[in-house]
């Protein structure tokens, strides 16, 4: 029998709730504070970030401390793992990756910690591909390579209302060359090298929609393939979304719905729409 293998990520994964309990991934809670001391993200609402948002306070984000990713490996290790791998979102957005390393040098059991690249279920698909190797007997080594292998198979492309929260937050990188009068148009996003960066600018909601729809059908083509759906306060036009895309895409398997919360929220404001195409390896 293999090692016994422990899986952690950071909660920017965002998969739907009761997914990573279910699959013995451990999700460290990224930091937030809405105009006060910070708290752990699963303990603001999406709605709660929302409002901070459209009332324009003061939202700030923060990567985990290294204290709290050694506090899951050490109970990784005291319930029996030899070994962890810790799967989070790319360093070009976040110290999270940086944390995790540092609490790895501390660490009562070997950690492989994976840059997924990415950022929401991207990530999260890649964790609990990770877990499904590591619960079917795979080492370390073997469940970090899934997760990488994933990670980098897939493709996050993201609609948002408008690119003034990514401006006012620091993290629209290479998007920035959309600023200006742009912020006026519907802007499609795609994450690439770990950044956000631009891939069309449409004049119109609907059409910004309509083609999110088919970049999602022509990268899916004819491949057996997992689905995200993420979105924030846009909850029916993500379940339309998703309907549409398991009707039009012949070889689709599991497709995930679900919000994102307040830490990415915080960036990409209300109305942000996200589609994760996740090939099977």
């Amino acid at each position: 029998m293999g090692s016994a293998v422990a899986v952690v990520t950071d909660s920017t994964a965002y998969l739907p709730p009761g997914l990573a309990e279910r699959h013995g991934l451990t999700v460290v809670p990224m930091q937030i504070s809405l105009g006060g001391a910070m708290r752990d993200e699963g303990d603001i609402s999406g709605e709660e970030a929302v409002r901070a948002l459209r009332d324009r306070r003061p939202v700030t984000t923060s990567r985990p401390s290294p204290g709290r990713f050694l506090q899951a490996y050490e109970s990784a290790a005291e319930a029996g793992a030899t070994a962890v791998v810790s799967v989070h979102l790319s360093p070009a957005m976040s110290g999270t990756l940086a944390a995790a390393r540092l609490a790895a040098a501390d660490a009562p059991v070997p950690v492989h910690v994976v840059d997924s690249g990415t950022i929401g279920m991207g990530l999260g698909l890649a964790a609990l591909s990770a877990a499904a190797a590591a619960m079917a007997g795979a080492d370390a080594e073997t469940a970090a390579d899934v997760a990488e292998r994933r990670a980098g198979m897939s493709r996050s492309l993201l609609y948002v209302d408008t690119l003034e929260h990514l401006r006012r937050g620091g993290r629209i990188g290479a998007a920035g060359a959309l600023l200006g009068s742009a912020l006026m148009v519907k802007p499609l996003l795609d994450i690439a090298g770990g950044r956000i960066i631009p891939l069309e600018k449409v004049r119109t909601a609907a059409r910004a929609l309509a083609r999110l729809e088919e970049i999602a059908v022509e990268e899916a083509g004819a491949r057996r393939v997992d689905l995200g759906v993420q979105h924030l306060a846009a909850a029916h036009r993500a379940d339309a979304l998703a309907a549409r895309l398991r009707e039009r895409i012949p070889h689709v398997e599991d497709v995930y719905v679900g919000e994102v919360g307040p830490v990415i929220g915080a960036h990409v404001g209300p109305g942000m729409l996200g589609v994760v195409i996740a090939p099977h390896l």
